[in-house]
């Protein structure tokens, strides 16, 4: 079995992250990234730095990092303008991403749904014929922090039409860290007969994270967002705190066998640089504890 890990650290785990690194700093994080194995990296997003000053400059970042064999480059987009200046860099995939509840998507997005919805099938649309690859995320899939509990049946109906546009890979998002396994089970296993690859994108603000991957996981699914160290969340969304970590997934899935083509020691390596650069104690288990087993002679 494999499973492809999507690393979101330079955009969703620099978002909301008090410390402001520099285009300079942001490229480096995600040169380091892309040596680990990694195929999949979330360099920026293409919004406007007045809302999300941490994502300013993004066009100086994608110019600061270097071609990498195997490894898909991304940037994030809400609406056309965003995708029209991811279109003038090297990224090679747009991730469309919109809330699937109207109260957090007019914050978000200053959009309907329904109009979200339609900006998104002309992204894809133009990725597709500008040679991109092009994936949907469906944010607050697993509950809002404005309308709560949200009923999967309008998230698995939203999801369909998304799948109707030719998407290469429609992600459902616990935004805020709300969810459980039995959704988990519940949207991947609704979404199976769409005839796409579908993924997840969590976080572990209530500690079900990592439990909703392992769900994630058994349904299926294809592909995983994570951030190294566990940094990250949603400025928008009230206490959305950090992405699953990237090293604390893989050892997980080393251990369960899973193929993922990430060189974990190297991932460490790049946890690290990171925690010192942003100067504290970040969310991630495995820099600490250390791997399993250890290296012979190692106490």
């Amino acid at each position: 079995m494999t499973v492809r890990i999507c690393e979101v650290g330079p955009r969703d785990g620099l978002q909301n992250e008090p410390e402001h690194l520099s285009p300079r700093q942001r490229a480096e994080f995600v040169n380091r990234l892309a040596g680990t194995g990694l195929t999949a990296v979330e360099v920026t997003s293409f919004v406007n730095p007045a809302r999300v000053p941490r994502m300013s400059a993004a066009e100086e970042v994608c110019a600061g990092v270097e071609s990498a064999s195997g490894v898909t480059f991304a940037g994030l987009v809400l609406n056309e303008r965003g995708y029209a200046r991811l279109a003038a860099t090297p990224l090679v995939e747009a991730r469309v991403a919109f809330c699937v509840t109207e109260t957090f998507n007019q914050r978000n997005q200053g959009r309907s749904v329904e109009q979200s919805l339609a900006e998104a099938g002309a992204i894809v649309t133009a990725a597709h014929a500008d040679g991109r690859r092009a994936s949907v995320t469906l944010a607050a899939s697993f509950g809002c922090p404005f309308e709560g509990e949200v009923d999967p049946g309008r998230v698995l109906s939203i999801a369909e039409r998304v799948a109707a546009t030719g998407v290469d890979e429609l992600v459902f998002a616990d935004t805020i860290g709300v969810g459980v396994p039995r959704q988990v089970t519940h949207l991947l296993g609704g979404a199976a007969g769409f005839g796409i690859p579908l993924g997840l994108h969590l976080h572990n603000t209530r500690n079900t994270g990592y439990a909703n991957a392992y769900a994630g996981l058994e349904a299926g699914v294809s592909v995983l967002d994570s951030s190294v160290a566990g940094i990250g969340g949603c400025p928008f969304a009230p206490d959305a705190t950090g992405n699953i970590a990237t090293e604390d997934l893989v050892y997980l899935l080393e251990r369960e066998g899973v193929d993922t083509g990430v060189d974990l020691d190297a991932l460490l390596s790049v946890s690290a640089w990171i925690t010192d650069v942003l100067g504290r104690q970040l969310p991630g288990q495995l820099l600490r504890a250390g791997r399993f087993p250890r290296a012979q002679g190692v106490i």
